[in-house]
């Protein structure tokens, strides 16, 4: 319990309707979640307006409220604060009620397209392995030093992000790795938190359902870099062409890390194996357990950032060697008639390509792939056609299927996906709607040697059709037909 002055502190308000001496029990911006003693924020969202709700959450016991507009009853046993953007308030108060834990941890972001779950589970996993606390707020889960708390959202809302960074200094966390989603940024969820540091991966399209254009993609993420502070550090990917674009107008300590262009942070591909990568790093050869071009970015990535966080380079890379990614990413498992499946959570057009390409670099004597792909409903449509035709550029076979399709009809999304196949590639591709069904088909068409590559859901255990949420575990699916495979 905290009093409203405190948790108004560095709120930039324009009204004061109240007294600031009232003592606070949560911050609540959904009215359903609202008890007696509550401040209530009310945020206008996408599909929703909090302030519709204002009279409901006092009616329930709400005894403050942040608005941009005042109800036309006004109660005067309630405080009322007007503000010019009420999301920027939320995770300035958010913060504030939990006494701005944030503060009192080195916490590191990661943003971009793709590679954001592979960098911050490894930085989670190799500080821990050197002796920290620390802590992890990803899309497959966070976790408290150890502790594993289910993921709803890449990023959660101000006011989960603030919790369970206080519970991170309560349990004595050091750092806390972070991924950074580009609809946090601009939906002010970040807003009031205090970054050690930020990590750029890539840009690529993705998300267009929400943004709209690519241009406000890149702006919400160079938004996370702008606003760092000067005290703070910014990585970023110079080989991609947004790279530069991130480091523009931040105040933080500049650095860079790639492959092919001049970095601050170098690496080289020795050899790219099943079995996993030889890097040349920072003069060093070194094995890592993990596989692709993408993942030599990820690992140079952690390499850079835990350098830039001033720990030994020898028990960086010993430690980094014997790591593994996040759950979902290039999982592979081989059949006993030799056929090999992976599953990976690639649910963009330039992510399906890095598999792909992946699988074409390493495969030995030219095995056939075959590739099982959905897309989801209620996202991005642009980018069905883009990510059949890479599907299509890459592999012998593909199935195009049912990913999570919630409240579209999934023969609709593959529709829309057939139109990105060239008709060379049309007797080569079937469209399945029933993924378990489609997998199956996938494996009983490879030959020993064939590779199956499930896409699109990676760590994910269910799948949303219609709005429920039904078991569904791609692993666990290709697990039980390779064992019928002999």
């Amino acid at each position: 319990m905290r009093y409203l002055s405190d948790i108004i502190e560095g709120l930039a308000f324009t009204e004061l309707q109240g007294s600031a001496d009232i003592e606070i029990t949560a911050i609540v911006f959904d009215s359903r979640k609202v008890i007696p003693g509550c401040m209530f924020v009310a945020v206008k969202g996408t599909v929703v307006d909090g302030h519709d709700y204002i009279l409901q959450a006092i009616n329930d016991g709400a005894v403050a409220v942040i608005c941009q507009e005042l109800p036309a009853r006004v109660t005067g046993e309630v405080d009322f604060l007007m503000v010019a953007d009420s999301s920027v308030a939320l995770g300035i108060v958010s913060a504030n009620f939990y006494d701005n834990p944030s503060l009192k941890l080195k916490l590191v972001g990661v943003t971009g397209t793709n590679g954001k779950t592979t960098i911050a589970t490894l930085l989670y996993k190799l500080f821990r392995d050197l002796g920290y606390k620390c802590g992890l707020l990803s899309t497959v889960e966070n976790q408290v030093n150890g502790e594993v708390i289910q993921a709803t959202h890449t990023t959660p809302d101000p006011v989960e992000l603030n919790k369970l960074l206080h519970e991170m200094v309560e349990k004595g966390c050091d750092y806390c790795f972070m991924e950074v989603s580009s609809h946090a940024i601009a939906q002010h969820r970040i807003s009031a938190l205090k970054f050690t540091g930020a990590i750029f991966s890539n840009l690529t399209h993705d998300h267009l359902d929400y943004h709209k254009t690519f241009e406000k993609y890149l702006k919400a993420k160079k938004a996370f870099f702008d606003g760092l502070p000067s005290n703070a550090f910014a990585l970023t990917n110079i080989d991609d062409k947004n790279g530069n674009v991130m480091l523009q107008n931040t105040s933080a300590h500049k650095k860079t890390y790639g492959l092919k262009s001049m970095a601050d942070y170098k690496a080289r591909i020795l050899e790219n194996q099943f079995e996993g990568l030889l890097l040349q790093i920072d003069n060093e050869e070194v094995w890592f357990k993990m596989v692709g071009t993408f993942n030599a970015y990820n690992l140079l990535a952690v390499y850079a950032a835990t350098m830039l966080l001033e720990q030994d380079k020898t028990k960086i890379l010993t430690s980094l060697s014997k790591l593994t990614g996040a759950k979902g990413r290039f999982d592979y498992i081989v059949a006993p008639n030799k056929v090999i499946g992976i599953v990976d959570y690639a649910h963009s057009p330039d992510a399906i390509q890095n598999i792909l390409s992946t699988v074409h670099d390493i495969r030995k004597n030219n095995e056939k792939v075959i590739t099982v792909i959905g897309c989801g409903g209620d996202r991005d449509k642009t980018k069905r056609p883009v990510m059949a035709k890479a599907a299509c550029e890459w592999s012998d076979k593909v199935i195009l299927t049912s990913d999570n399709p919630r409240s579209e009809d999934p023969a609709q999304i593959i529709r829309d996906m057939e139109e990105g196949v060239d008709p060379a590639f049309k007797r080569h591709t079937l469209s399945i709607v029933d993924r378990r069904e489609a997998i199956k088909t996938a494996c009983m068409l490879a030959n020993p040697g064939d590779i199956v590559v499930v896409a699109g859901k990676g760590h994910e255990k269910y799948q949303e059709i219609h709005g429920v949420k039904n078991h569904f575990d791609d692993m666990e699916e290709l697990s039980a037909i390779f064992k019928d495979l002999n």
